[in-house]
Order: structure tokens, then sequence, then C-alpha cells
């Protein structure tokens, strides 16, 4: 289930992202978030009720038959993930959109407890979160928020690298992300820490791997997550490649970047291929990582991955990802 706790991101400055770069940050009123929490509840009572005339399972014809009833659903993007959800078993949501954890303490414990007693079926609630949103809250609120219901938190940690989170216009500092991250384990969520493979180019490819490898090892999260950086149209940092500034890396550079920074890792994570982006080839011309969510455990499993980035290494191509 997504629910929109909030609007665009409170930062928006990073110069890799294209997302909500036309959009205003907004925290929505609490009002609206249990209001649709509500309607979203009476819409699968409905279905629930159609499906009982027809043999008791969501089906084709139970949705047709709610539908029918009500004509507005035909055109309600809403209604088709709501209907997906429950046939799932309805067991997870996530809290949109780039940074909820910005909301007063207060506000987000009271819409989680909604949810939660509205929806007691459901058992993982996931976010996104900056580091410094999380360094700015208490252990004591982090907790609360926690023992409401929200498990689950994505970070993007990008680098640990700080002239390349200058660079990038992150918002944080090396020891910030460590900060962020080590309070969210501290509280007990499950934390998914995101790194971007090639975000430096070559300049700061070496610096990117070490400290990141750095970082990474001071929170020792859950996971950590692997999404190689792309030049993305219309961000800053494509601006800056188009102009000679920055060198992006081969598939080969970015291995042996990748080789670096798994060799220096010292964690008990699960270190994680989970994206398309991760197409580096084995010998075979298949993918060389598997892509699988929970991905490898370290460190019973880190001589593994590092066995395939050799594999990697040999079949790697040396050509830009990006010609421009």
């Amino acid at each position: 289930m997504l629910l929109r706790f909030t609007r665009n991101c409170p930062w928006n400055h990073c110069t890799f992202c294209a997302m909500y770069k036309t959009q205003k940050f907004q925290l929505r009123p609490i009002t609206q978030i249990k209001t649709e929490i509500d309607a979203m509840a009476l819409l699968a009572r409905d279905l629930k009720d159609a499906s009982l005339a027809l043999g008791g399972k969501i089906s084709r014809d139970s949705v047709i038959a709610l539908m029918e009833k009500a004509p507005e659903l035909h055109h309600h993007e809403g209604f088709s993930m709501l209907i997906h959800w429950l046939m799932a078993g309805g067991t997870t949501a996530f809290i949109q959109d780039g940074n909820s954890m910005i909301m007063k303490t207060e506000n987000l414990l009271e819409a989680l407890n909604h949810l939660r007693t509205t929806f007691p079926s459901i058992n993982r609630v996931t976010t996104y979160a900056r580091a410094r949103t999380l360094v700015q809250k208490s252990a004591k609120d982090l907790l609360s928020i926690r023992k409401a219901g929200l498990n689950r938190l994505h970070l993007g940690l990008e680098t640990g690298d700080d002239p390349l989170l200058k660079a990038i216009k992150k918002g944080v500092t090396s020891e910030g992300q460590i900060d962020g991250g080590q309070k969210a384990m501290a509280a007990g969520f499950q934390v998914s820490e995101y790194w971007m493979p090639g975000l430096g180019g070559r300049e700061r490819s070496q610096a990117h791997a070490t400290n990141t490898a750095r970082v990474l090892n001071a929170v020792n999260p859950h996971y950590i997550r692997s999404r190689p950086f792309r030049a993305i149209s219309g961000t800053p940092i494509r601006a800056q490649i188009q102009a000679g500034k920055m060198q992006i890396l081969s598939p080969k550079e970015q291995m042996m970047e990748l080789k670096q920074m798994i060799t220096a890792l010292e964690v008990s994570s699960r270190v994680c291929f989970d994206h398309a982006g991760n197409n580096w080839k084995n010998g075979r011309g298949g993918i060389l990582f598997t892509h699988d969510y929970e991905g490898y455990k370290f460190p019973e499993q880190k001589a593994e991955v590092l066995a395939l980035v050799e594999e990697g290494l040999k079949n790697a191509s040396s050509s830009p990802f990006l010609h421009l």
C-alpha cells in the first residue's frame, strides 16, 4: 500500500537527482492523511463484501461487481493499487514521498497509529529517510516512531566521501551519515543504505570506494544496496559531464571501484544488487550478480562476491556508459 504522508522532497538539491525538481515540498495535514486511510479501509470493506457474494475471494468478477456500483472506480489509479495489495495479503505499506521522517513526531505517530489500527494486517511499514533528519530526531522520538509501526528505513548514503558529498550537494557530511545510520540502528529500525558506484567519476573513484566502505562499516546496516550512477538528462551533474568537468567510469572501471569498496567492507550486512542498473555480465553473457532482494550475506559470502567481481572484470567493457 502506498501512502503519501508528505509531498515531494524537503531537501531537493542533490545534483544527480531529477525527481521533484519542479515541485515544492509540502507537509500534508494529519486529518487529510487519516481521511485517505479511512477511505481505503471503506473501499477494502466494500470489495470484500462484493467478494463474499461471489465465493469469498477477491476476483475479476467481484471487482467488476463493485465497479458497476461505483463507476468512478474505472478511472481511479488507487483502486488498482488497493486490489493488488489486498490480493497479495495486505501486509506491507510504504510511506511517501522523499523524507516523511521530517514530519513532527506527534503527527507521524498519530498517522502511524491510525494506519496500524485501521489495517491490523500490516506487519511492515517502510519509508525513505535522510540521515540529517534522523540526527535531528531524539533517540526517544525515533524509538517511539519505530514502536508505532514504522519499522524499515531506506537511507540514501550515495557516498561516504566528504568532498563528493559536498560536490553533489547532499547536505550532509560522512559523520552525519554515520550518526544518522547509527541512530536508526539503535532505535531498532531495519536499515537499508544505498550507495552509487561510479558517482565520483574517475577523479574521486578511489576515495569514493574507500570512504563509502568506512561509513558502511561504522553503521553496519542490515542491507547495503548498489544503485550504479547514471547521468540523468536534465540534472546538474549531467551538465558537468557535458562540460568536461567530470569523467564518468566505464563498466570495467566501476567494477574496479566495486572491488575496492567490497574488499574494504567489514560488516554483517546483506550486500545487494537488486536493481537493473547492476547489469555487469558474467562469462556466459548473463547478469553477474543476483538481483534477489536479500543479496549476499556478509562476511560469509564476501569471498563469493569478490570472485564474481573478478569474473566481471574479465568481461566488463572499457567504454563509458554514456555517450554525450
